[in-house]
């Protein structure tokens, strides 16, 4: 199973909780980033700014008669001075250790496109993108194969490995073969399904009918 510490960005674009409006800026449009960390004195992450807290400012301005008023917190954010006067918080964060499939999941609930990573006791240690968690879909085909005879099939079920077939074309698994159960046979293709790169398993597996 791939995790998040195997594909995050380790280079990470952070600001302190005082660094001003035009530093932060300055520093996305250097860097090329859409939004950056926040940290305290103890580089604990304790919120985001994006490209949309700055840009309240803008918006706030260009309210005229007859428009809706901003909202409260726009409204904040828009005379704010400081990452953390402009800061998004809590900050949406995720761990090292975490599955890819969990921190795809929790990105499309929370349409967020990148997660800030930390320890355990919350320092930032990298920050992981929707496009890092696309990565894994590059592993060769071989690669993927060669998993799922090795580990799979031969270690962690202890099968004999020549007694299937394993086809991977694109992402896509194509598993053959005859198995003790119906019990055996959905474990099996289950775990098959967590290796990294797997885009889709068709199972053909037989087993006796009881």
């Amino acid at each position: 199973m791939t995790r998040v510490g195997d594909v995050m960005t380790r280079n990470v674009v952070a600001v302190r909780k005082d660094a001003r409006f035009k530093d932060i800026v300055q520093v996305m449009r250097a860097r090329r980033c859409s939004a950056c960390p926040v940290l305290d004195d103890d580089n604990m992450v304790i919120g985001i700014v994006s490209e949309d807290d700055l840009l309240a400012r803008q918006a706030i301005a260009g309210t005229g008669a007859g428009q809706r008023s901003p909202r409260h917190a726009d409204r904040a954010k828009a005379t704010g001075l400081t990452a953390a006067e402009l800061m998004t918080t809590p900050a949406i964060t995720t761990r090292v250790d975490a599955a890819v499939a969990d921190v795809a999941r929790t990105m499309r609930a929370r349409h967020v496109k990148r997660l800030p990573v930390v320890t355990s006791d919350g320092r930032l240690v990298g920050v992981v993108s929707r496009v890092d968690l696309l990565g894994e879909y590059d592993r060769p085909d071989t690669d993927i194969r060669t998993e799922i005879i090795k580990r799979v099939i031969e270690s962690e079920f202890v099968l004999d490995s020549l007694a299937f077939t394993v086809a991977v074309e694109s992402g896509v698994v194509t598993l053959a073969g005859q198995v003790d159960s119906e019990g055996v046979a959905a474990s099996l293709l289950a775990e098959v399904r967590q290796v990294a790169g797997v885009v889709a398993v068709r199972g053909r597996l037989s087993y006796p009918q009881r």
